[in-house]
């Protein structure tokens, strides 16, 4: 799955984005990068001056050693979401690695819902699916 940027720096903070991005650090999820997702996770984080330094060298190494994830070097160049065009970098991610789900908080994305086969969902549809998953 490709992880949108407000829902992985928002793990930082707690919450269902946690869950998830601790779902991926157990090994339970993988997740789908593009050179362009990595570099604006990396630079919103050091924008937002995040005190626990320790903690993004350590996700900087979980990215470069491919930890429970899938790499792209090469993305579609796709217009889709008309509203925040930076946003495409997300659809495009998902589309080169044949992803079938996007969370995201963001509205732009998530107002699309759907792209071929790629669900958008808010983090708290995608644990409401996961948990029923888990149940069956």
């Amino acid at each position: 799955m490709v992880v949108d940027t407000n829902v992985f720096i928002s793990s930082f903070f707690g919450g269902i984005p946690r869950q998830i991005i601790n779902c991926w650090k157990k090994g339970k999820i993988t997740l789908c990068f593009s050179q362009k997702i990595i570099e604006e996770y990396i630079e919103v984080l050091n924008r937002l001056g995040l005190k626990d330094k320790n903690e993004i060298q350590n996700l900087t190494k979980l990215f470069a050693e491919g930890y429970n994830s899938i790499f792209t070097a090469k993305t579609p160049d796709l217009e889709v979401v008309e509203d925040d065009p930076d946003d495409n970098k997300f659809i495009e991610c998902a589309v080169a690695l044949d992803c079938k789900i996007i969370i995201s908080g963001d509205k732009h994305l998530k107002n699309i819902k759907k792209y071929i086969d790629i669900d958008i969902m808010s983090p708290k549809e995608f644990i409401k699916i996961w948990i029923q998953k888990k149940k069956d």
